[in-house]
């Protein structure tokens, strides 16, 4: 399936303006001092998880710790992702202290929770500044097994082509800068793809052929494309997910400033094929430089049985 109905996210501790991530990300902006950023954070992060739950989808919280400090763990889908045959992926993270949050408990805990069959690690990378951030870098539909990525220092073609053949997708790469003409630093800033609606700021692709590429690519791939503008872009309407519910209901997740950029006539027809789900992550997106999708880590993996219960015990 394209979508899943859980996944993971990570309760902050101590959230803040991370300095090491601010050189490329240009939509982090730094807290004013008098402003309790973590309790801003805490209680937008509570009130997102509330609204999934309440709409059926199963949520994982893993509380962080506070050492090593890691102030963008809140962010978890880029540093590993999960996939349906059982394989989990560690990306190489371009951020020194956003490596860190490798090696604070996540890790464990899906391995004891789930079935991991294969591990492919592409961590080591970082040695030699060749970078892939998960799901940031990458929007992946798994329904035709297209890798769509925007180039950036974030995002190298060398860890792409080891992703991509070694999972068997197909790579649509091209160049998305911002209306300054500087890279766009996480490709799922600009773009999201779920079962029919794929939503793009094709101006972003500055090169016309790419852009064509691009449209054609997700078209022909049976997506009805809405295009976002610059303003949308910069209000975090890419940074969408599509899950299901419990009862199989597609949801679109997205956050309250990327939801009130939308027009009406993009908002009938997100409407028309998806249930909407806005939430209020203000200080989240403002000092984190990301919004809704950058949130949620999918779980792809199936349970690990008691050990004590066959899977034929389970099923009945």
């Amino acid at each position: 399936m394209q979508t899943t109905n859980t996944v993971l996210m990570i309760r902050p501790t101590r959230f803040s303006f991370n300095q090491d991530t601010a050189a490329n990300n240009r939509f982090q902006r730094p807290a004013s001092v008098s402003e309790d950023v973590q309790l801003k954070a805490l209680q937008e992060f509570d009130g997102y998880v509330a609204a999934l739950r309440s709409h059926g989808v199963e949520v994982l919280v893993h509380n962080d710790l506070e050492a090593p400090h890691t102030p963008d763990s809140i962010f978890p889908n880029n540093w590993w992702s999960s996939h349906p045959d059982g394989t989990l992926v560690l990306y190489p993270m371009q951020g020194h202290n956003r490596r860190l949050e490798r090696d604070k408990g996540v890790l464990d805990w899906l391995r004891d929770e789930y079935r991991v069959e294969q591990l492919l690690d592409l961590s080591s990378l970082e040695q030699q500044e060749v970078f892939l951030e998960g799901t940031g870098s990458m929007v992946l539909d798994r329904q035709q097994r297209i890798c769509y990525a925007g180039y950036s220092t974030r995002t190298h073609v060398r860890a792409l082509d080891q992703l991509v053949d070694h999972l068997g997708y197909e790579l649509c790469a091209f160049n998305a800068v911002d209306r300054q003409g500087v890279a766009i630093y996480h490709t799922n800033v600009m773009m999201s793809v779920g079962t029919r609606l794929a939503i793009a700021c094709l101006a972003s692709v500055a090169h016309p052929a790419e852009r064509q590429a691009l449209r054609s690519r997700l078209e022909d791939s049976g997506k009805k494309v809405i295009a976002l503008d610059w303003a949308q872009l910069e209000s975090f309407a890419g940074n969408m997910l599509e899950v299901h519910t419990t009862a199989g209901e597609p949801l679109l997740v997205m956050s309250r400033t990327a939801w009130q950029s939308l027009d009406a006539d993009q908002r009938r027809l997100i409407e028309t094929h998806t249930t909407p789900l806005p939430v209020n992550i203000d200080t989240i997106e403002r000092i984190g430089g990301g919004s809704a999708r950058c949130m949620l880590a999918e779980v792809y993996l199936s349970k690990r049985l008691p050990e004590h219960q066959s899977a034929q015990e389970q099923v009945r």
